[in-house]
């Protein structure tokens, strides 16, 4: 049975975690700290002996700081991380980073301004030069991912766009497929149905045996699915479009889809409804309500049309991230920040949970509370040892 670590973010810290799958419990080790730049986003090596973490400390929204980075760390057979090498310096803050399935770059997203940068992984694992792209690439608004196909043909950056407001317009959302040779990348397909306008996707999972992406559409709170072409490319449209709230009158500016990911087994897919909308009460803000929960769709295996049978809350406010252990069994989640609520209590970020049935549901198993101090808990994660 593979062994698997946990890995949690708060601000600069990376704290490792042993998993007890059984019992599902986590019990923290040790952690490593980023100095001066918060920790966003993480990706593991395909080998599983590198761990690639970007960082910055500019922060969500549009706080753009000064100093980004990518660092690579070796990871020991216990998970404990080694520094491994130094810092690649990037453009602006990144919001998602991945490598290609050869493990031979690292390819990084930024949301403000929206962009992409590409770096190979030299054969040590440490990180090297920037690869530059085959030409001027459409990078879309509000990148929030990027990740390359099972093949390697190409890479797909998921721009989200952003919701009208009182002093502009929409932005459209829309999916780049950019072709992918040797690390460099070029102009393929741009997805934005509606000219991407009533379109806000966030995060995209691949099938691990069909050709079908499932795409988190964070804005509408949808599911789609793309079929996987041959050459890299997707559908011009989706083949399914499915509602991902337990309540669909809840939809609004502040509900959102969030990530999601595919079950090992390839027979469900789980998705984060997130909602830490405000509202001033007696001049406090506190939360005015809305869906926090996992949804839990079954897929069926002929045609890829998810079916929504569950969603079950999430009891804490705001899952931004969640894994799942490489024994499909437990699924971890984990929200960014306390919350103030309307009777005067405060409901703590929090690292939850479940338990995976056969039937693809999850039942709670336990709630770990986290105290974020003045940071945020931003990105968590399983990464399987070799």
């Amino acid at each position: 049975m593979p062994k698997a670590v946990f890995y949690q973010s708060i601000g600069p810290q990376l704290i490792r975690h042993d998993i007890d799958v059984e019992n599902a419990t986590l019990a923290a080790q040790d952690s490593i700290t980023i100095a001066g730049a918060n920790v966003q986003y993480v990706w593991p090596h395909p080998s599983r002996k590198f761990l690639y973490v970007v960082s910055s400390d500019g922060g969500p929204g549009t706080i753009p700081g000064t100093k980004h980075v990518a660092t690579a760390f070796r990871i020991e057979p216990d998970g404990r991380l080694r520094f491994h090498g130094g810092h690649a310096r990037l453009p602006s803050r990144p919001v998602h980073c991945s490598t290609d399935r050869a493990g031979r770059h690292l390819l990084t997203a930024y949301n403000y301004p929206s962009n992409i940068t590409v770096h190979r992984i030299n054969a040590d694992g440490t990180l090297g030069d920037e690869v530059a792209p085959a030409g001027k690439l459409d990078v879309g608004i509000f990148a929030h991912q990027v990740l390359t196909t099972p093949d390697d043909r190409t890479a797909i950056m998921v721009t989200r766009g952003n919701n009208a407001s009182a002093d502009k317009p929409e932005d459209p959302g829309a999916l780049k497929v950019y072709g992918f040779s040797d690390g460099a990348l070029s102009n393929l397909q741009s997805i934005a149905a509606g000219n991407g306008l009533g379109f806000g996707p966030r995060h995209l999972d691949f099938h691990p045996t069909q050709p079908w992406a499932f795409l988190s559409v964070e804005r509408q709170s949808q599911l789609c699915v793309y079929r996987l072409n041959g050459n890299g490319s997707l559908s011009d449209e989706p083949m399914f479009i499915k509602n991902s709230l337990a309540d669909r009158s809840n939809h609004g500016p502040s509900q959102m889809a969030g990530a999601i990911h595919v079950h090992p087994n390839g027979r469900f897919v789980y998705q984060t409804n997130r909602n830490s909308g405000l509202e001033d009460i007696g001049g406090q803000k506190v939360f005015k309500g809305g869906e926090n929960n996992v949804a839990v769709f079954s897929i069926d295996p002929a045609s890829g049309e998810p079916t929504l049978i569950q969603n079950i809350e999430a009891q804490t406010i705001h899952l931004r991230t969640f894994a799942i252990d490489p024994t499909g069994r437990l699924l971890v989640a984990a929200s960014i920040l306390p919350m103030a609520m309307r009777d005067g209590s405060t409901v703590p970020a929090a690292l939850v949970l479940y338990r995976i049935g056969a039937d693809g549901k999850l039942t709670f198993a336990r709630k770990y509370d986290v105290d974020t101090g003045r940071f945020m808990q931003f990105w968590t994660g399983i990464v399987t040892l070799p």
